[in-house]
């Protein structure tokens, strides 16, 4: 399997996954109560699992597990910054006050402000299929609900706040990933950005918030933990094989296996929601073949 296709195929899988951390993410978020201390257990979860891969993997197995020079040392800082701390923050205080459709949208809107970054910093190319695709994502996205009603409120305002932060991780990242492994970007923003996560809890929540969380709010950290782990670790994986706009359109059609969950598990009407499933589904497959029909073109046409 070649190395884009191999891309191809890890950011599917980490589109399920996103599909299944949302859905779950409802319940954590219940069961504590507060977003913040919800967000930063998951966070720290997440952050273990993948330090301890990280330590299980010899050097010369996965990429350039260590980073050398301070160019690379900034790059891991400002991805734990501005993709592993602070956009989790803004995003979650952001839902709190915007309904989630509303949320969604703008959060799935990433794929555009990536792309606009893309094109000039990372010489990725935007054609017409792939600009078909991406509008076919985005109206799946209208069809099922947002945005309704969108208005510009504080809440609105952090939400796209952490989506461009996001969008800007992705550009860092993938030049980080040319010469380090998935493994160790992905340990260095969950890691050094879970310890910005609970200095920022410390100082906003009081001590016995974080004290006083049981087994039951743990066992949901852990579940949701792991699957934003193996999320990252697909994400990154993928992003280190073929392009960013590639990767983050291909993360838009999570909504499907949401939506699924939803049906399957809660009961929920599926029905109302097939238009926009459909063109959601129809621009996973035309952005798939987008970048299949990419990497099958002759060298000299790029």
């Amino acid at each position: 399997m070649t190395s884009k296709r191999a891309g191809l195929m890890l950011a599917l899988t980490a589109s399920v996954i996103s599909g299944f951390a949302v859905f779950t993410n409802a319940y954590g978020v219940k069961a504590f109560g507060d977003a913040t201390v919800y967000t930063t257990a998951k966070n720290l979860v997440a952050a273990v699992v993948l330090g301890v891969l990280l330590l299980a993997v010899r050097p010369g197995h996965a990429g350039n597990l260590r980073p050398h020079g301070s160019a690379q040392w900034a790059g891991l800082a400002a991805v734990a910054v501005i993709g592993g701390s602070v956009p989790f923050i803004l995003f979650f205080k952001g839902l709190a006050t915007t309904s989630a459709a509303n949320a969604a949208f703008i959060q799935k809107s990433l794929v555009i402000w990536v792309a606009l970054l893309a094109v000039p910093l990372l010489r990725e190319r935007m054609g017409g299929r792939h600009a078909l695709a991406v509008a076919a994502l985005l109206s799946g996205l209208v069809l099922l609900g947002g945005p309704h009603g969108l208005r510009i409120t504080s809440g609105v305002v952090m939400i796209f706040a952490a989506t461009l932060m996001w969008a800007v991780e992705t550009i860092i990242a993938k030049r980080l990933l040319a010469s380090l492994s998935p493994l160790t970007v992905g340990t260095a923003r969950m890691g050094a950005g879970v310890a910005i996560l609970i200095g920022y809890t410390l100082a906003t929540t009081r001590w016995s918030a974080l004290t006083a969380i049981g087994w039951h709010q743990w066992s949901w950290a852990i579940a949701t933990g792991m699957i934003l782990a193996a999320y990252v670790a697909a994400w990154l994986a993928a992003l280190a094989r073929t392009g960013a706009i590639d990767v983050t359109a291909l993360l838009v059609p999570a909504a499907l296996i949401t939506a699924l969950l939803q049906t399957g598990v809660q009961g929920k009407a599926l029905a109302p929601q097939w238009p926009g499933l459909a063109v959601l589904a129809a621009g996973a497959a035309a952005m798939t073949l987008a970048v299949l029909r990419d990497r099958a073109a002759p060298a000299e046409a790029r």
